[in-house]
């Protein structure tokens, strides 16, 4: 299934509501981001890729010591036998995503979905706000991660453990199947916060950025 299709109309109506809600006292601007995956992972495909060759070659090595009578002596066939299977864990591991976990360090999906934030950060130009007020709510479906990313404006009033305590709200939510609640309370949450450092809306308070959930 698609990211698009796992929310409806009424989900992405919600969070719209949500994101109207907490901006309203606010001046400030939230925008909620989600991805299935941060990156296409080649390296794990290239990864497999060696070992499956490996385990071809080796196999063909021990078919020639211990069942001589199945050995393959051609050098062209060994070659291709080699390569067919470079191929096959290439292509296994491309198609499936846990394949692609064995492959792939949590530190390595943990710097491919912050650059993949800071780079949703930038196309959505949540910096583009008077006061530097903007918050990004990022959510990367298949690398388990969520990061809340706040512009400097806001960064420098607020502690780090406030926004780890909204990325572990955030995560049980999601655990227990429930995106779209927890997108809620943490864009309520965002609201708040910046009511409590007093970024209070203006009189000349425009919206800046749009409301919607982004999908991508």
């Amino acid at each position: 299934m698609s990211l698009h299709k796992r929310f409806s109309d009424e989900d992405l109506k919600r969070i719209k509501t949500a994101v109207q809600q907490a901006e309203s006292k606010i001046s400030g601007e939230i925008v909620p981001f989600i991805v299935e995956k941060s990156d296409a992972y080649t390296i794990a495909s290239y990864r497999a890729a060696v070992l499956s060759a490996a385990v071809f070659f080796l196999s063909i090595i021990f078919i020639d010591r211990y069942l001589p009578e199945y050995a393959v002596y051609d050098p062209i066939f060994i070659f291709l036998l080699v390569l067919a299977g470079g191929i096959l864990g290439a292509w296994l591991t491309a198609k499936a995503g846990a394949l692609q976990r064995i492959f792939i360090s949590q530190e390595h999906f943990d710097r491919v979905t912050k650059q993949k934030a800071e780079a949703a950060f930038l196309q959505e130009e949540v910096f583009n706000t008077k006061q530097r007020t903007g918050i990004l709510i990022f959510i990367s479906f298949f690398e388990h991660e969520v990061i809340v990313m706040a512009d400097k404006g806001i960064s420098k009033v607020v502690e780090q453990k406030e926004w780890d305590s909204m990325v572990k709200a955030l995560i049980d939510k999601i655990k227990a199947g429930d995106t779209i609640g927890g997108l809620e309370t943490c864009i309520a949450r965002c609201g708040q916060i910046l009511l409590e450092k007093e970024f209070t809306i203006t009189a000349d308070d425009t919206n800046e950025l749009k409301d919607d959930l982004r999908i991508q």
